[in-house]
Parts: C-alpha cells; sequence; structure tokens
C-alpha cells in the first residue's frame, strides 16, 4: 500500500509541476507572430507607415490616437489611452466594445493567449 501511496504522491507532484510550469512560461513571442499575421493587412510593424490602420511601431507605450498623418475616430482620439499591455488586452478583446466609436472594423481576438502573445510580439517586435 506504501508503494501505491508513493506513486499517486509522485504522479500528483509531476502533474502539478507540469501545470505550473506551462503557466510560468508566460506569452509566447513567436505565435504572437503568427497572430500578427492577421494584422498586416491593416497595420505596418516597423517602418511607421500608415496602412488602413495606423503603424504599430512603438505602440506600447504610446498614446492612442498619436501617430501622425493618420484619420483617428474622435473616439480613439479623445480616449486618453495609453497603449500598454492591460489596454491593448483590452481593446484587443473587442475594439468597439472598448472604445466605442472607433473606425476599427475588427470583431476582436477572443483567445486570451492569442491576445498575451499578440502583446508580447508588439512589445518586442514594434520597438
Amino acid at each position: 500500500m506504501k508503494i501505491v501511496s508513493a506513486v499517486v504522491a509522485l504522479f500528483s507532484l509531476v502533474a502539478v509541476l507540469i501545470a505550473s510550469n506551462a503557466s510560468a512560461a508566460g506569452p509566447d513571442v513567436e505565435h504572437g507572430k503568427t497572430v500578427f499575421a492577421r494584422c498586416v493587412a491593416c497595420h505596418d510593424l516597423n517602418t511607421g507607415a500608415a496602412r488602413l490602420g495606423p503603424s504599430m511601431k512603438g505602440i506600447v507605450g504610446r498614446k492612442a490616437g498619436s501617430v501622425p498623418n493618420f484619420a483617428y475616430s474622435p473616439a480613439l482620439k479623445n480616449s486618453k489611452l495609453v497603449w500598454n499591455a492591460a489596454t491593448l488586452d483590452a481593446f484587443l478583446t473587442s475594439p468597439m466594445k472598448y472604445v466605442p466609436g472607433t473606425r476599427m472594423p475588427f470583431a476582436g481576438l477572443p483567445s486570451a493567449q492569442d491576445r498575451a502573445d499578440l502583446i508580447a510580439y508588439l512589445a518586442k517586435a514594434a520597438r
């Protein structure tokens, strides 16, 4: 019986360690790059050029609606948002709900993991 109890305890410990390592791994920047592939039709990443949407260059820490020469909606221009992990996460969940009146015709990313990975990618790649 002691051997069975020890084996069960060992398997339980291994399961806890695996679960904690998976959640501790954090965002997957490479997967974020894959998620960003959905965005490139409208958003530039590094040159600063505006397309259908503003450039994502320098997005983290930037005031929303502040890229020069881009025609933002009044709602986004007046939002007083600063893009950080929390505001990007909320916006990417549902842009039109987070900033009513925005012109971004995107339903949002329902997956919290996709959003976290995308934000991590933007923080790294869009400097």
